[in-house]
């Protein structure tokens, strides 16, 4: 599900790169990425959804090689194929809860939006816990609660692969356990692929495999690796 090869990637002139010779995760593995801050768990995640792309190597996710494909290429790839939990969430505060949800289908022609995917959004929801507000915009939600819109709509198109940021950050332990048995749920029934970021080490026993990204992290400048930018 997720391949890759003698991949490099670097900021430019700043002194971080991630060098990965191999990397493999099979369909229907579960993993998390540790490390820490500055390490580059975000920027690998976004590779593998082809956000980004490497300098030089091989990255293949969803049997589909991403280093040849063109940025609108990439787009589609990653609404047809992942479900993508970022850690600003990226809701449109003028649509409601519902319409977040159901969003890939509003941008993507080749997804068809039917009663279907309307009752499947509500029930999403009602996972969730947010039930109550789906008519509500996002400037009326608080962060917790935009963070398990953003789990919904990653699900909503029952994607192949699903790469979650620190899905559970802003979430109480009630409504994170919610969130991780929603994900662990949906992987499990469609024999789907689950990254997760986190720091949170009291979860790691809920995945099949625990990967540590500072192994793939270089830095010239090793003494300034607690200053690093966590977005990475």
């Amino acid at each position: 599900m997720i391949q890759v090869n003698n991949l490099r990637f670097s900021y430019g002139q700043d002194d971080f790169s991630l060098q990965i010779d191999e990397l493999s995760i099979h369909k229907g593995q579960s993993v998390a990425w540790t490390g820490h801050s500055g390490s580059g768990k975000t920027t690998l995640l976004h590779l593998v959804a082809g956000i980004v792309l490497p300098e030089t190597g091989r990255l293949e996710s969803c049997e589909v090689e991403l280093t040849g494909l063109r940025d609108s290429a990439r787009r589609d790839f990653r609404i047809r194929n992942i479900g993508l939990v970022l850690q600003d969430f990226e809701l449109f505060e003028y649509m409601s809860v519902l319409d977040n949800i159901l969003l890939p289908y509003r941008i993507n022609r080749s997804l068809q939006l039917t009663s279907s995917v309307r009752t499947r959004a509500k029930q999403l929801a009602n996972e969730m816990g947010l039930e109550q507000l789906i008519l509500r915009r996002p400037t009326n939600l608080s962060h917790g609660e935009q963070q398990r819109v953003a789990v919904c709509r990653a699900l909503i198109t029952n994607p192949k692969m699903v790469l979650a940021d620190e899905p559970t950050a802003n979430l109480d332990p009630g409504n994170a356990s919610r969130v991780l048995d929603a994900l662990d749920l949906y992987t499990k029934q469609n024999g789907a692929t689950l990254v997760v970021v986190t720091h949170d080490n009291k979860i790691h026993n809920r995945f099949d495999r625990t990967i540590d990204v500072s192994s793939f992290c270089f830095q010239t400048q090793s003494e300034n690796v607690g200053d690093l930018n966590d977005e990475r």
